[in-house]
């Protein structure tokens, strides 16, 4: 599935949107780990405005930044299906295994979790198979396309 947005209003807008898909379609099989989303695209492109409305959707109040330096970023949830949307930023990291000593295994092995993950091709040795990928290509100052891809609607 292939979005255009056209102002970060629309893309964080958007994530909500999408937000309330991938929560409704949860099945018996994909409630035994975290949800994970996996965000990529160059920089600048959208990942950490994407995030912010996910966020925003899941009624966290917290001022959204990405975590580049501190790695992950867990905020508390109000949400019937879910208790922690853990936000990680893989920029900095030469690989997966730079993670294993901050309890990425325990975060996407428990299913209260809500895993999103900037920069999620540095480390694709540790996604699980049932992940949702975004790619957010940027077209211009202002225009966006977001790829939904591992996700059916």
């Amino acid at each position: 599935m292939i979005y255009l947005t056209n102002n970060s209003k629309e893309t964080e807008k958007l994530a909500g949107f999408l937000l309330a898909h991938f929560l409704k379609n949860k099945t018996p099989a994909s409630t035994k780990k975290a949800l994970v989303i996996a965000l990529e695209g160059e920089l600048g492109a959208g990942k950490t405005t994407f995030t912010k409305g996910l966020a925003k959707a899941l009624g966290i109040k917290a001022k959204i930044k990405s975590p580049t330096f501190t790695l992950i970023k867990s905020y508390k949830l109000r949400v019937a299906s879910y208790k922690f949307l853990y936000h990680i930023d893989c920029y900095r990291l030469k690989d997966h295994k730079d993670l294993i000593p901050l309890g990425i295994k325990e975060i996407l092995a428990n299913s209260d979790n809500i895993v999103l993950i900037e920069w999620s091709d540095c480390v694709q040795q540790i996604l699980p198979k049932k992940h949702i990928k975004i790619h957010i290509d940027h077209l211009d100052n202002n225009t966006r396309k977001i790829t939904i891809l591992n996700f059916k609607f």
